[in-house]
């Protein structure tokens, strides 16, 4: 199925399950399946399983929107009490269409618990209180963390599940999801890369497919040290960002876990803590955040830099990617028992980021990693990690073992079934006329409420809406671009992405709307001193296309800093 096919049927309300290989462009149809919502004035709870997944798609963890945070199980009295509640009942009742991403990490009992806070709170017996689900995700990737918990003592709503996957909940079953496998590849442009990519995904990877690995298998005294790491244990990834620390000029500055409460509870909060007991820092270290902000300032997986330390209180000041400067303050985790605090650990919301682990990595795209896969233990893993990397030459191997290129059997024999529902869902709505089309897309407009011509921006951590007048995307961006704002503070101006407001420049620059030379501005000058070159490999290959041209320059420049530089070019060829 098409990405366009995808949307249209996305568009008629049904409920979605939108799935296909890494870099099919799922998180693409997402964001525009989201655009045209809010064109409307129509609000989408835009939700992740994982709070690093929750970042790439400007949204939240779906247990924090639904309310039921790390509950394993629900009881009818914390049923009421999440649904009761005047913050979390509001959004619940006030959405139209629940987005829920990386699904194939969402065991099946949650989603059961998802399902039945929905009906409760807007009180109606549909499935998911009769909002439209999208689901979305590929079940080849990292399954759902499965922890053998007791129930609580009370009687639970949710029964126990056998089955590992989400497709497996009856609340699966009962929404019963049209399926959208798209079949186009958007992320890798590497013919060998693909095909070595599908044999893992098919269960088909053999040894004419290891060599192409082999010739990618680096020493880690030769590893590219501006590269990130990806790693399979949290002990490895510990271990080289506390080597990248060290390496760092400057005082270290330490911040110990302070915690309260019965001590087998904290050790329980410590567990399922990111951030270590003992935290370390210095300026100029790479940091990831490890906890929502109650404000919506950052979110699980927010990445950032260690600026300064603040005088007065000596706690850390974190510049992100938007620009922004953050002072962290200490945050809590608590482990409740009806109502009370019954344990409390109290530290930084950060940790080091030079490494991460695989995990962390899902719904990433990198020009380039390290990769050590030697200690590989889960399904998918490996399959996660090498589909991060656009192309084999940006593959950098450390080791590897057998597990790393297997998926879970049970996926390749359901991916079978997907893919059997797409065709035929699929085939139902290319038998419509574009006319019975819309009037099915214009009848679900109404039924949410929707009223053309006006937009609507949504805060994903509180869901107040802001109404506007919808004006041309170009010109929106070209305003900024006239006040001298940088692509960074414009895409968060405009809650888009860096590459999409990239997009926004180069046609303008074609419209004539911005001189080649307005451009330099962008220009840092460790980028400034390899244009020449960047400029003679767009000359001598004769293209405008970045990828002849980045393999031509041996990987010294990234995707973004070609397109910056072909921005302040007049002439390439």
């Amino acid at each position: 199925m098409t990405q366009s096919q995808a949307l249209d049927i996305m568009k008629t309300g049904a409920n979605i399950f939108l799935t296909g290989e890494p870099g099919s462009g799922k998180t693409h149809i997402v964001n525009e399946y989201v655009s045209y919502l809010r064109s409307f004035g129509i609000k989408p709870a835009i939700t992740a399983s994982t709070g690093i997944a929750a970042t790439h798609i400007g949204g939240m963890t779906i247990h924090s929107w639904s309310g039921i945070g790390i509950k394993s199980d629900l009881s009818r009295g914390e049923l009421d009490k999440i649904a009761n509640d005047k913050r979390i009942g509001k959004r619940i009742k006030e959405a139209k269409v629940l987005i829920i991403d990386e699904i194939s990490m969402l065991p099946p009992k949650t989603l059961n618990m998802v399902d039945a806070v929905c009906r409760r709170a807007r009180q109606n017996p549909n499935p998911f209180g009769g909002l439209q689900v999208i689901l979305v995700g590929d079940f080849f990737q990292l399954p759902p963390i499965i922890k053998n918990q007791p129930n609580n003592s009370q009687a639970t709503i949710v029964s126990e599940m056998a089955e590992r996957f989400a497709y497996g909940s009856s609340a699966w079953a009962s929404a019963n999801p049209i399926v959208c496998y798209l079949h186009e590849q958007y992320r890798q442009d590497d013919h060998d890369y693909l095909k070595l990519l599908s044999a893992i995904r098919a269960n088909k990877f053999s040894d004419f497919h290891l060599g192409y690995l082999q010739k990618r298998k680096i020493k880690y005294i030769d590893a590219p040290k501006s590269l990130p790491k990806l790693y399979s244990h949290n002990f490895d990834v510990d271990r080289v960002n506390a080597e990248m620390l060290v390496r760092l000029p400057g005082q270290t500055k330490s911040f110990a876990m302070t915690s309260h409460g019965h001590n087998h509870l904290v050790e329980t909060l410590k567990r399922g803590c990111l951030s270590p007991e003992n935290l370390e820092l210095k300026i100029g270290a790479s940091v990831m955040f490890t906890k929502n902000s109650p404000k919506g300032i950052f979110v699980n997986g927010t990445l950032g830099t260690v600026d300064s330390f603040d005088p007065a209180s000596n706690l850390p000041i974190v510049a992100v990617s938007r620009g922004q400067k953050i002072m962290v303050e200490p945050a809590d985790w608590l482990l409740e028992d009806r109502g009370e605090s019954v344990a409390q650990i109290t530290q930084l919301p950060l940790r080091l980021a030079w490494a991460i682990t695989v995990h962390k990595s899902q719904g990433m795209s990198l020009d380039g990693a390290v990769m050590d896969l030697s200690s590989v233990f889960e399904y998918g893993q490996g399959y996660v990690a090498l589909s991060r990397v656009r192309r084999l030459s940006g593959l950098h191997l450390l080791g590897w073992n057998e597990r790393a290129f297997e998926v879970h059997p049970d996926i390749v024999a359901k991916d079978i079934d997907f893919k059997n529902s797409s065709i035929e869902d699929s085939g139902v709505f290319t038998k419509m006329s574009e006319a019975e089309l819309q009037n099915i897309h214009d009848d679900f407009i109404n039924l949410c409420g929707g009223s053309p011509g006006l937009s609507i921006e949504t805060d994903p951590l509180d869901f107040y809406p802001i109404k506007k007048i919808k004006v041309d995307t170009l010109d929106e961006t070209f305003k900024f671009w006239q006040q001298g704002k940088t692509v960074l503070e414009i895409a968060e101006l405009r809650k888009l992405t860096g590459g999409t407001i990239m997009s926004h420049l180069e046609k303008l620059k074609a419209k004539n709307k911005i001189k080649p030379d307005e451009f330099w501005r962008l220009i840092s000058p460790s980028l400034c001193k390899f244009l020449p070159d960047i400029n003679k490999a767009f000359i001598k290959l004769g293209t405008e296309k970045l990828t002849p041209v980045f393999e031509e320059c041996n990987g010294k420049c990234s995707y973004d800093d070609l397109r910056l530089a072909r921005l302040v070019f007049d002439k390439l060829i």
